[in-house]
């Protein structure tokens, strides 16, 4: 489990394309730091299994199914990406709930600078869009964020200086490709009441 609070800025230092899977190598000497082979590292987003680790970096096997969920089929060697390491047990929970499986992506549409903060649109597949709404978490890249504007092919999420500084997000431009992982919670609620709607009925006859 994730917070979506990044703690590290890494890069892409290599890339091994085996057949319909990939094999990464990652930098981020903080992360990595105690770090050991079956751990979980979450880049952009994406919970991965950690093969070994040296010299501050990381290796991650990445299966077909990952590649077509998610935007790390894009990466290559040099692109830089948000990291985190699994919430501790009794640690603060600084973000929402976050497991790190993503649900879809997204494209950045447009960028809205001010004096101290940055507007960000980006776009929204219309299978998560009941998910999205106005002042709920969504994750970004897996960057825990707050929805502005939720619409039903968009939604908007303001960042301060601190994202734009240390998370991927401060150089995305329109037409980039961000990962996205909707409110789990969300997505059990529906899910419990679906079932139950059949039970109702029932009772109302």
């Amino acid at each position: 489990m994730f917070t979506g609070i990044v703690e590290e800025l890494g890069e892409v230092t290599a890339v091994e394309e085996l057949g319909d899977a990939s094999r990464f190598r990652l930098r981020g000497p903080l992360v990595t730091d105690g770090a050991k082979h079956g751990d979980s590292i979450a880049v952009n987003g994406v919970c991965l299994t950690v093969v070994d680790t040296a010299d501050g970096e990381f290796t991650a096997d990445v299966m077909a199914e990952t590649l077509k969920r998610s935007s790390l089929g894009a990466l290559r060697p040099g692109s830089r990406v948000n990291l985190e390491r699994p919430m501790a047990v009794g640690g603060r929970l600084g973000g929402h709930i976050v497991q790190g499986h993503v649900d879809g992506t997204g494209t950045v549409v447009a960028r809205e600078p001010s004096e101290n903060w940055e507007m960000v649109t980006v776009s929204l597949p219309p299978e998560l869009s009941r998910y999205v709404v106005e002042k709920g978490s969504i994750t970004v890249d897996g960057v825990s964020l707050t929805v502005v504007d939720a619409a039903p092919d968009h939604f908007t999420i303001s960042l301060i200086p601190t994202t734009l500084a240390l998370t991927t997000l401060g150089v995305k431009q329109p037409g980039d490709p961000v990962n996205l992982e909707v409110d789990v919670i969300a997505k059990y609620v529906e899910r419990l009441l679906g079932a139950q709607a059949p039970n109702a009925k029932e009772n109302v006859q």
